[in-house]
């Protein structure tokens, strides 16, 4: 396969794994924020920590609604065999979400009545069972689907196995610790000082969980081992872990010198370096391990047509996500409020 048929789909793959980059990045702390719930019990801080999402959380599932969108009118394939191979973490995730969304803004209109300690409750339990079927999703994805002519021919259950699991918590390890540093970075005082002892320790857990999900991955499908492990492959794909062992130590001396910014940027790196790993790892594969992109795309001129519509509104995405952030900017107290 040559000329626009072959390199559509591939720049179709890199708008997908930037959307969902860029809702990691957005979403994973604005979850993270919800699971931290679990060990701030004081209500004033707690309130402090939904301030500093309040004005742009909203906005966050833009990406997912994209990364929807682009495996829909792209790759109809791997939406039609993804799907019903992982409908029930799909949909928890999804009911999750929305409860998630209802108790945010229900804690601040019934505070009134004494229900506020329930709807925390559902925001911290919304937000870690998002989390962990994201990272169920991803891991159904990575362990591969049963496929019979080009459609879904396993069980219901075939996503849950213990890489599942693990890759289910290290999302919520990972999402939960940028939301710590987002809280260093946006806050002050007891606050702040909290979140970087827990950042402290959510890093550990999550450096432990990057090496046990790598080292656990090439072992799922013969072409992942070989993409790691087999010469000149191995050169290319070195800096990957060298880089993860350097932003450890860039993490840490951030913590100890209580620098308000880096933390959180390089537990950006790690996400990114981890979503790095996985593209090597599952390349040229949309279906792992037998259906490539070329094989569930859409034909080249539906592909040309959505791409002019993107090319127009993703800049606009773009824009509107970078200007709230920028007009929210700054560190919040407890004398902001949301309303």
């Amino acid at each position: 396969m040559t000329g626009i048929a072959y390199w559509l789909p591939v720049i179709w793959s890199v708008i997908l794994a930037s959307a969902i980059m860029i809702y990691v990045v957005l979403d994973g702390f604005d979850l993270g924020i919800g699971m931290l719930f679990a060990v701030e019990r004081d209500r004033g801080r707690r309130d402090v920590m939904v301030n500093t999402i309040a004005p742009v959380w909203d906005g966050n599932e833009t990406w997912m609604v994209l990364g929807g969108a682009v495996l829909y009118g792209v790759y109809p394939g791997a939406y039609a065999t993804l799907l019903p191979a992982l409908y029930i973490p799909i949909l928890l995730m999804l009911l999750a979400l929305i409860f998630r969304g209802v108790a945010f803004e229900f804690r601040i209109l019934t505070r009134d009545r004494g229900t506020e300690a329930l709807w925390d409750l559902g925001f911290m339990i919304g937000s870690g069972l998002a989390a962990f079927c994201q990272g169920v999703i991803l891991a159904g994805v990575i362990q591969g689907v049963s496929v019979t002519n080009g459609a879904f021919s396993g069980g219901p259950l075939d996503w849950l196995t213990p890489f599942s699991v693990v890759c289910g918590l290290a999302v919520m390890c990972g999402y939960t610790l940028l939301g710590a540093c987002w809280l260093v970075w946006r806050t002050d005082d007891v606050l702040e000082q909290n979140c970087r002892r827990w950042a402290g320790v959510l890093a550990i857990g999550l450096f432990v969980s990057i090496a046990a999900v790598s080292f656990w991955t090439p072992t799922l499908n013969a072409p992942y081992l070989t993409r790691w492990t087999i010469w000149p492959n191995i050169a290319f794909v070195a800096p990957v872990p060298v880089l993860v062992v350097v932003l450890g130590f860039l993490f840490q001396r951030g913590l100890r010198q209580k620098h308000p910014l880096s933390p959180f940027l390089c537990t950006l790196g790690w996400f990114f370096l981890c979503l790095t790993g996985l593209g090597i790892t599952i390349w040229p594969y949309a279906v792992p391990p037998t259906l490539t992109l070329w094989d569930v795309s859409s034909p080249p001129k539906s592909q040309i047509f959505q791409l002019a519509g993107t090319a127009i509104l993703l800049p606009i995405i773009l824009a509107y996500t970078i200007y709230s952030y920028r007009v929210f900017r700054g560190k919040v107290t407890a004398a902001d409020a949301y309303h």
